[in-house]
């Protein structure tokens, strides 16, 4: 391609092969390290535009912008790629295997062919946001912005463009939770667990219930983990397919009071687990050994153990023509807050409860505490013999 001077330095026309003409600017630099680049950019339609750019680069450069005018070609692909082969290492395997799925499924095949420093925030909205609330609730949704705003918050920190236009988008999520039972539901899901399941998957389920506790947090207890005498729970593992590692955040680590009905369960459990273990030649540690054990082989249940139980409990239930809403595990969790909320257990007791910080209860369970509101309102009234509500008599003043 040969390039003909203008009127300015460094900036050049050219002609295409269909005789189009089209300017260009080359621009020569120093970059942190002290080594001589060049800095390029073609295809502009007018000599001004071309101009401008340059002017651009050269500001960004005097302003010590060195990384941001070296990438101004990088995709949101290729920062993807950089950002998680340089920090996965240090991140915990659930987070790195969540962002690994998100940039695989979601960033990459909606975002991946922008380039990183001129995506603009209607861009973003129309076509991320907007895209995935067509397939995935507002939460999931919010999950998917929020990993995003971590990987552009990375690329702000290596200076490879100069802020987050993302940070101020948000995502509504509605208030109300749908992964939650009523008590009534809830007594009649552990009554049917109770008549149906095994003995380990009811007393897994039970335990949810009465705790609160992540279905991870569960199948990381140890039998060292549950105090008879003082009736406490302790938290400080979880368990997947991936292994047993510490909890996620300080909070995660708890020790809560559990009733008698639960403790009165687990003593029967455990009488059941040592019999289990001795007919399969085993001895049942009652400091190490996890909790709950599989019926068919007495060694640690899987995590998908529970999904399969949930659904078998629904279909009885609704072949019994007593079906309640669909529930997950992680939906035993919220019944049980939203249930203390119920019953006006202060916040930051059901927060230490579910190893969770005030404010994320106040968020998550928005919807329950405006209801617990207007109980409030209606109780204070309620409680009065005053007959206010039927107008001030005439004499007043």
């Amino acid at each position: 391609m040969e390039l003909h001077k203008t009127k300015h330095d460094e900036v050049y026309y050219y002609f295409l092969k269909n005789g189009d003409k089209r300017y260009l600017y080359r621009h020569k630099y120093y970059d942190n390290l002290g080594k001589r680049k060049e800095k390029k950019e073609s295809g502009f339609v007018t000599e001004k535009e071309a101009l401008q750019a340059l002017i651009e680069v050269k500001a960004a450069l005097l302003n010590g912008q060195v990384k941001q005018v070296e990438h101004s070609q990088m995709t949101v692909s290729q920062w993807l790629d950089i950002w998680y082969e340089t920090y996965s290492s240090g991140w915990e395997i659930t987070s790195r295997l969540q962002r690994e799925n998100a940039i695989k499924y979601q960033m990459k095949p909606l975002l991946g062919k922008y380039k990183l420093n001129s995506l603009d925030k209607t861009t973003y909205i129309r076509a991320y946001i907007n895209v995935l609330k067509q397939k995935y609730s507002d939460r999931t949704v919010a999950l998917f912005h929020r990993l995003f705003k971590i990987a552009i918050n990375a690329a702000v920190e290596d200076e490879i463009i100069p802020r987050n236009r993302f940070q101020k988008v948000t995502v509504e999520i509605n208030d109300e939770l749908e992964n939650v039972l009523t008590a009534a539901e809830l007594d009649l899901f552990l009554q049917t667990a109770k008549q149906y399941e095994n003995i380990t998957n009811y007393t897994f389920i039970l335990l949810l219930a009465f705790t609160g506790l992540r279905k991870g947090e569960a199948l990381g207890l140890r039998w060292k983990h549950i105090n008879f005498d003082e009736k406490t729970l302790t938290v400080e593992c979880t368990r997947d397919r991936h292994g047993c590692r510490t909890p996620k955040t300080k909070n995660s680590y708890r020790k809560i009071p559990i009733d008698q009905v639960l403790v009165n369960q687990l003593l029967t459990y455990q009488r059941w687990c040592v019999e289990t273990k001795f007919s399969y030649g085993m001895k049942l540690d009652k400091e190490n050994d996890f909790i709950f054990i599989s019926y068919q082989d007495g060694v640690p249940i899987a995590e998908n153990m529970a999904f399969y139980s949930f659904k078998r409990i629904l279909r009885i239930l609704e072949k019994e023509k007593t079906p309640i809403r669909e529930i997950s595990p992680h939906g035993l969790r919220h019944t049980h807050a939203t249930i203390l909320i119920n019953q006006g257990i202060p916040v930051k007791t059901i927060a230490d409860r579910l190893g969770n910080t005030p404010d994320m209860i106040h968020n998550v369970y928005a919807h329950s505490f405006k209801e617990y509101e207007l109980k409030a309102v209606s109780a204070f009234s309620g409680s009065l013999t005053f007959g206010g509500a039927s107008g001030a008599a005439s004499g007043a003043n």
